[in-house]
């Protein structure tokens, strides 16, 4: 058909959504429009039909039928007077190279910190991906996303510095071959002890607010696994977890599932989930401690990262030893 273009995506906008490819290359084109494209086989990727969220990787080739005048030009004169985010400060990137926990020619890993979100949102002006260009070294390619953390979650949080790394990465955590353990303080103690939580987690509503649930019917497969590392009498247990799905807050609907919500996680533990007398006992107490996956040419890359500092205190509190004897997982059998 006349008028048809073929994109190559670039390396810099490798795993990228289609719908925000769409929104740098296309600002005029409604969400909407995209949609319809999408429905009618109009728009494809590498010749296949794919939805508005799918990842775009470096050297896909994007099929773009012929568009209004409109849909290609750039944005209005009101829009464009907008500003944008403010730049993160030279102390701020300077925050962020300090958290990095391990460098190599491939990955990135840091110590992402509770309450800074790794994406934007609404309202949402400071994120990890918005001061990516810190972390680029000596590179000259800006790194990657490859998987998330909750805004609240601390821990380790992997970055990508190729589309090549990006690939491994992003089918590692597709195809679960990652171990990835959580440290968690939980009100309770969870019975038994070990045990595999397998439930459903989907979208709900409590009130006036969106939440996950757990959802048998139509709730998407979630299994987690968990051990009590230590506990304190029975008021709370410290928690090692190891998510084999990655459901939006499936830890903290697990565990509030079993009768055990995370520390400070009013959201889905309610009045338990705040312990009296705990100092910042309303913030979330789950950390991603651990990330052990096996790379391309058979090393592997393993990377933990140390409690912050509202849970060292809690541990310090009960007499926890941060440094348990063993992995309680080491001897699980995934296959």
């Amino acid at each position: 058909m006349s008028g048809v273009r073929l994109i190559q995506v670039s390396d810099e906008d490798s795993d990228i959504r289609l719908d925000r490819w769409f929104k740098r290359q296309y600002p005029g084109l409604s969400h909407i429009r995209l949609e319809k494209l999408l429905r009618t086989g109009q728009v494809r990727v590498d010749g296949g039909r794919v939805k508005a969220a799918t990842r775009l990787a470096a050297g896909s080739t994007v099929r773009i039928p012929p568009l209004d005048e409109w849909a290609e030009a750039p944005l209005p004169p009101d829009d464009r007077q907008k500003p944008g985010p403010k730049p993160p400060s030279e102390a701020e990137n300077e925050k962020l190279r300090q958290m990095v926990l391990y460098r190599d020619k491939d990955v990135i890993a840091i110590n992402k910190p509770h309450g800074l979100a790794v994406q934007g949102g609404t309202n949402m002006t400071k994120h990890v991906d918005g001061m990516l260009d810190a972390l680029m070294f000596d590179s000259k390619e800006r790194p990657r996303l490859v998987h998330r953390l909750d805004k609240d979650t601390s821990g380790v949080l992997l970055l990508a510095r190729s589309a090549k790394a990006a690939a491994w990465l992003a089918e590692a955590f597709r195809e679960k071959t990652a171990r990835k353990t959580y440290w968690a303080v939980v009100a309770g103690v969870p019975r038994p002890h070990r045990g595999k939580i397998d439930l459903p987690v989907g979208k709900g509503v409590d009130g006036a607010r969106e939440k996950m649930v757990a959802d048998e019917d139509e709730g998407r497969w979630a299994v987690t696994y968990y051990a009590v590392v230590e506990q304190a009498a029975q008021k709370v247990a410290w928690l090692a977890l190891m998510p084999i799905t990655g459901r939006t807050h499936q830890l903290r609907v697990h565990c509030a599932e079993i009768g055990s919500p995370i520390l400070g996680d009013g959201k889905y533990g309610g009045d338990k989930a705040v312990l009296d007398g705990i100092d910042h006992s309303r913030k979330l107490h789950l950390h991603a401690r651990s990330i052990r996956l096996n790379r391309p040419d058979g090393g592997v890359l393993e990377v933990t990262a140390p409690l912050p500092a509202h849970m060292q205190t809690t541990w310090k509190f009960f007499g926890f030893d941060a440094k348990p004897d063993s992995d309680p997982f080491l001897e699980l059998d995934l296959d």
